[in-house]
């Protein structure tokens, strides 16, 4: 398809001197914003019709074409959408119903990375803080899954935490993760505070395994909800008002975490399926996190990683001696995957400045 570029680029440079443009990202965020696919895409008329473009084709290519776009910011989309949807239809060949793979990639590449440009609006810090508190959270409510018939009171005040702090109610979450962590601190240390719970903590008969808490001891949960509720703190008293929300696609990784011990370590029985599964997960966010530290060359995802980094090493900490070689693995490329995150966005900067 064809490209329109912007006349103030030096003619054969590849380059723009547009202000509006993200080093690296192939996207402006301003008026003369442009998508992954190469197009300038300028503030459009809401009744504007674009079907028209393409021929008979045109209303299915129309409707796959805007799927692409759903991953831009709803903002993005309601300034710049139909002007895009446009370009893209009068440079489709006539009767063509399905987008090419190159324009596929391009626009979801350019909606994934408008979106980590656009999430550089807030503070770094309160939203590192924020990324990190929800990830503990969320693998917090999925060690509970495996037990919600045992101890069904927990794991819903669990995921109600979850949800308040997806959507960005800190203060509102601070209570309820405070209940939480002192009801979990007290399962790792044998007591039944504010509940009579019969212990040891038993998982459902679908999952198996052992009790709750059981691979190892007492201080990695703790540190884990010491952690959230020490992030919730700081961003209750910097933020009256919630912070912004969050995706609700956090929730698919609870399948991948449930079950696994953040008292013990992943690997002391065997690569088993739940081990792989956090193992992968884990690799794929921070990898992610380094891939959004490098485009929009700021460190709040590495923030959040070091903050999920801390009970992992907690862990460790506690059960020194007890690691196989295959748990050492999984902490090394831990550590190492959150220093790249960390190191990535500074030499991005550096490179911009050279």
């Amino acid at each position: 398809m064809t490209v329109a570029t912007d006349p103030s680029a030096p003619a054969g440079s590849g380059a723009t001197t547009d202000p509006d443009f993200s080093g690296g990202t192939n996207i402006r965020t301003g008026p003369n914003a442009t998508t992954g696919a190469g197009l300038i895409a300028k503030p459009n008329d809401a009744t504007a019709d674009p079907r028209t473009a393409t021929g008979a084709g045109a209303g299915v290519l129309e409707r796959r074409y805007r799927r692409l776009l759903r991953g831009y910011p709803r903002d993005y989309r309601s300034g710049y959408g139909g002007e895009l949807i446009a370009t893209l239809l009068d440079t489709a060949e006539p009767g063509r119903t399905v987008p090419s793979a190159r324009e596929s990639f391009a626009l979801v590449a350019g909606g994934l990375r408008t979106r980590v440009i656009h999430a550089t609006e807030r503070p770094a810090w309160v939203d590192g803080v924020h990324l990190g508190v929800l990830a503990l959270s969320v693998a917090q409510l999925a060690m509970l899954v495996p037990y919600a018939t045992a101890v069904p009171l927990w794991v819903g005040l669990s995921a109600l935490a979850v949800v308040l702090i997806m959507r960005g109610w800190v203060r509102t979450a601070l209570p309820v993760t405070a209940l939480v962590a002192v009801k979990i601190c007290s399962i790792t240390l044998g007591r039944t505070w504010l509940d009579l719970t019969l212990l040891p903590v038993f998982p459902d008969p679908l999952w198996g395994g052992g009790s709750l808490y059981g691979g190892g001891g007492p201080v990695a949960p703790m540190v884990g909800y010491t952690l959230v509720v020490l992030g919730l703190l700081a961003l209750a008293a910097r933020e009256p008002r919630s912070i912004g929300a969050r995706s609700w696609l956090w929730w698919a990784a609870i399948p991948a975490l449930a079950g696994a011990d953040p008292a013990g370590l992943d690997f002391t029985g065997g690569p088993g399926p739940l081990a792989v599964a956090r193992v992968t997960m884990e690799i794929g966010i921070l990898v992610l996190a380094i891939w959004a530290g490098h485009v929009a060359r700021d460190p709040r995802w590495a923030m959040a990683a070091g903050i999920y980094l801390i009970p992992v090493c907690a862990v460790h900490a506690e059960n020194l001696g007890a690691q196989s070689s295959q748990d050492v693995a999984h902490l090394a490329l831990l550590v190492f995957l959150t220093a790249l995150a960390v190191i990535v966005p500074y030499r991005a900067k550096r490179h911009i400045l050279l």
